[in-house]
């Protein structure tokens, strides 16, 4: 993982695209993730840090490992199809695969600074 917490990890799977492609498509990814919101919490699910890992292949196919809150929430079956629906709107997106774990649990800690300010958590 990067060095702020909650801040996913995002890797190129190969080399076909340029160091400038994909920090362009990263941010594009990044912007969609930031579109989807936990509906009981009013911050979104990358700030949250839900989101663990994105893969993004030579194609720009993207795989995301995510996790929610808590195994129970009442979301749970929806939110992976909800932050596929918002990555398919990214220009020049390949195959979108959202996975869902829960390995290793979540935490208030994975929270960026921004969520943790909003929820008033300090």
């Amino acid at each position: 993982m990067n060095a702020e917490p909650n801040r996913a990890e995002i890797n190129a799977m190969g080399s076909a695209l340029s160091a400038e492609e994909l920090e362009d498509f990263t941010r594009k990814l990044v912007t969609a993730l930031k579109s989807v919101y936990d509906p009981e919490i009013p911050v979104d699910i990358y700030e949250l840090g839900l989101i663990y890992k994105v893969d993004v292949a030579d194609n720009k196919d993207v795989a995301v490992d995510m996790t929610l809150t808590a195994p129970g929430c009442p979301v749970a079956g929806e939110m992976p199809g909800m932050v596929k629906d918002a990555l398919q709107g990214v220009e020049g997106i390949g195959e979108v695969t959202v996975n869902m774990t829960f390995d290793p649990p979540w935490t208030p800690e994975r929270m960026s600074e921004e969520a943790k300010l909003e929820l008033n958590m300090y």
